[in-house]
């Protein structure tokens, strides 16, 4: 074995071993929709200064969404319920009062003057507030906040290591003369005096109530608007303050009202009959790989099963929690993982039949270098995609920006080391190398055989193609305008009830009342003994009394204890940032492919993206179908679909036109086209199995979900082939006119020459016309 072989395989036995350590001893968090957890309802509170209205609460609840981000509560789900309440669910937190004491504590951080000691029976003057200090319990006299938390700019745990001191918090304050003001005072007491100290308070507590360093002047105090907070913290307490007070200060108080532990909202046997569908999925899949590419196949099966335990491990490394959108991830990235096995062993056939290859060892060495660039790209558009939704945006959208990430870097391990490893082992094998045939590589396959006979001309009218896509692009599109957005919950709020039910009834029980009752999309959750919550759009009076009739039918009896209007999960801030990053993600893609590529491509792919985006939407706006959470996973993941797909055509094009750079760019598309239709089918039906298990076997909770997946993967798999490359073709076409260029090849390509970087630049030699 050579040295780069003997390198790959102690690196893939090295990250088989480490996951498979860390899926043993570390468990992956599952989401509130997959496992439960814990919902709290917190109640805003006015204050002398501020009115506890509906703009307070709703930027009390941007504060607690990024505080509760911040402390690794992943995937929360906050929204506001009337004008002074808000319900927080957290996914694996199923101890109600942890949760409460993660979201009570409001963080009304407040610097203080200690105005002296006070007796055990002393009572507050006006003006002044008594507390115990936080080491020995002595009342303390303080005066009104000198500072609050909005003054806060910054705040970090750092862990001393010179002085031994261990952890503390530094805070930096906004006005550096308000805090040089407070100590300079406290300064003019002597060493030891209680007034010589400063308060610290956090939320009705002191946390720390230092003297002023008898280096300080009297009149001078601390100039440079900075302090420490110290008093033997652990790490996690250090940095859980940290996190608190530079999550800055509510806008008003808040009060924990109720809190409870609730049950998973798609249910156990939605969850089993998920499982049950991505097993049968993918077992059709691996099947399916194995009947096409035999030996290959099997071994590609190994790999995509290490590829789920690497999956599994990185998401149990970063503590991350698993939802649907999450599992909205791993779809893409099995798909993904699927077809750079496929763009390889397609690769390997085409260098085995083209080139007569000695060996399937030779043409399956030919084939990882020839996939390479193709596979590096896709998962490089994808990646940058998936880091931006996870800088920017928040929620769901963020969650699923980490599972794919991480699904993409496992797959690129699963394809190009362990499969390799694999594929290279087998085929040195004397009795594999006697029957070339067994390897799956010997012959170029019914797909490409009958385009190699037929030898059909696509991009001759690059226009037709685009005057297709436009026509469906508008027939879709126009469900937008005369059908309308059918908004989920999550982005329009709706109506949440409470019942108490005579008989302790099974959420899937009362799920299934709803559906026959005419509502397939309400959440229903158990929230305690005989309790059920149900959550559905906003309903009139009528859908009210049938939904209590369901809930009563199927409890032997209801009462109703809570009716409130919520508000959209997907709040405006959520939203926001999810446009921003999709926007930035896109742009940035754009900006990708025309550095790997060239723009006319870029342009293309980008276009075929919000080609598909439209369409996708404009379906599901005819068929009357919600647009909520799980249509927004769906939509992204067909995102990374357009996109992976475009890549590998163009890297095919890059390859001939550097091959033949007098080609027209028209036969050279044809060409590249024709060349990877094989890879593309064959990754197609592979997704299509996983796809199709989804919808028929996950449940009505995973249908609309599978559902948009195969009409985006259709979608994206004929934009990228007959609307992003003839879009690429016409562009060249304007190009070449604008500059100059006289001539056009067939397709109406102008002609080009190899330059620097594999980067074709234009003549202004006509081509032939014959």
């Amino acid at each position: 074995m050579k040295r780069p072989a003997r390198v790959r395989a102690l690196f893939a036995l090295a990250v088989i071993a480490v996951s498979v350590f860390i899926a043993v001893t570390v468990p992956v968090r599952l989401g509130l929709d997959l496992r439960g957890g814990t919902q709290i309802v917190l109640e805003t509170r006015s204050t002398e200064t501020v009115k506890a209205d509906g703009a307070a609460t709703d930027r009390t609840l941007e504060v607690l969404r990024g505080r509760v981000d911040a402390l690794g509560v992943a995937e929360p789900s906050i929204v506001r319920s009337g004008d002074n309440r808000i319900i927080v669910e957290l996914p694996g937190v199923q101890d109600p009062r942890k949760a409460a004491d993660v979201l009570g504590r409001t963080a009304q951080l407040s610097v203080h003057s200690v105005l002296g000691a006070a007796a055990a029976t002393d009572k507050a003057k006006e003006g002044e507030r008594l507390l115990p200090d936080e080491q020995t319990g002595e009342q303390l006299r303080l005066a009104d906040a000198a500072l609050t938390g909005q003054d806060v700019k910054d705040a970090e745990a750092l862990f001393d290591q010179q002085s031994g001191a261990g952890w503390h918090v530094t805070v930096d304050f906004e006005d550096d003369k308000g805090w040089a003001k407070l100590t300079g005072e406290a300064a003019c007491h002597p060493a030891g005096d209680p007034q010589r100290r400063v308060a610290i308070v956090l939320d009705n507590k002191i946390i720390s109530s230092p003297q002023v360093d008898p280096s300080v002047a009297c009149g001078a105090g601390i100039t440079g608007g900075s302090t420490q907070i110290t008093g033997s913290f652990t790490s996690d307490e250090a940095k859980e303050l940290a996190l608190l007070v530079k999550g800055g200060a509510l806008p008003v108080p808040v009060e924990t009202v109720e809190q409870r532990t609730v049950g998973p909202t798609l249910g156990a046997e939605a969850i089993e009959a998920s499982a049950w569908a991505a097993v049968v999925g993918t077992a059709l899949t691996a099947l399916f790989i194995i009947v096409v590419y035999r030996l290959m196949g099997v071994l590609a099966t190994l790999a995509l099963l290490c590829y789920g335990l690497i999956s599994y491990a990185g998401l149990a490394a970063l503590g991350a929690t698993l939802t649907l959108p999450g599992l909205a991830g791993f779809v893409l990235a099995i798909g993904m993982a699927v077809d750079a096995n496929v763009l390889v062993f397609e690769r390997a056939r085409e260098e085995y039949g083209a080139r007569n290859r000695p060996s399937s060892r030779s043409a399956l060495t030919a084939g990882f270098k020839g996939a390479f660039s193709a596979i590096a790209d896709s998962n490089v558009t994808t990646l940058i995609a998936a880091a931006l939704l996870f800088v920017l945006a928040s929620g769901p959208v963020k969650g699923f920006g980490v599972t794919l990430g991480i699904g993409v870097l496992a797959s690129m391990i699963s394809a190009l080391v362990i499969t390799r490893v694999l594929a290279e082992f087998a085929v040195a094998r004397r009795w594999v190398h006697r029957r070339p045939k067994m390897t799956g590589l010997a012959s170029i396959g019914r797909v490409r055989t009958y385009l190699t006979r037929r030898d059909p001309q696509l991009m001759r009218h690059p226009r037709r193609w685009l005057a297709v896509s436009a026509v469906v692009l508008v027939v879709a599109g126009s469900g937008i305008a005369v059908r309308g957005l059918n908004f989920g919950v999550e982005f329009t709020g709706g109506r949440l009830i409470e019942y108490s039910t005579t008989n302790t009834v099974d959420p899937d029980h009362a799920r299934e009342a709803l559906s026959d009752a005419g509502f397939p999309q309400a959440v229903v959750q158990s929230s305690g003994d005989n309790r059920l919550t149900v959550r559905t759009e906003e309903l009139t009076n009528a859908q009210a009394v049938a939904v209590a009739e369901a809930i009563d039918g199927a409890g032997g009896g209801a009462e109703k204890v809570r009716d409130e209007l919520i508000g959209p999960s997907l709040g405006d801030e959520l939203r926001r940032n999810a446009l921003i990053a999709l926007g930035l993600a896109l742009g940035a893609q754009l900006l990708y492919l025309a550095f790997r590529f060239r723009w006319m491509f870029g342009t293309g792919a980008v276009s075929a993206l919000a080609h598909d985006v439209v369409i996708l939407t404009g379906i599901f706006a005819w068929l009357g179908k919600p647009i909520d959470g799980v249509f927004l996973a769906a939509l992204l993941t067909v995102i990374g679909y357009s996109v992976n797909d475009s890549v590998v055509v163009f890297d095919r094009i890059r390859e001939l036109w550097r091959k033949d750079s007098k080609a027209p760019l028209a036969q050279v598309t044809n060409r590249a086209i024709l060349q990877t239709v094989p890879r593309t089918v064959n990754t197609g039906i592979g997704v299509i199995f996983i796809l199709a298990a989804l919808a028929l076997l996950g449940g009505d909770s995973l249908t609309d979900f599978a559902l948009a997946l195969l009409i985006g993967m259709l979608v994206g798999t004929y934009s990228s082939v007959l609307t992003a490359s003839p879009l690429a073709i016409r562009l060249d076409a304007y190009g070449s006119g604008r500059k100059g260029g006289r001539g056009r090849g067939r397709g109406g390509s102008g002609r080009v020459k190899s330059g620097a970087e594999d980067r074709p630049e234009r003549t202004r030699t006509a081509a032939r016309t014959r």
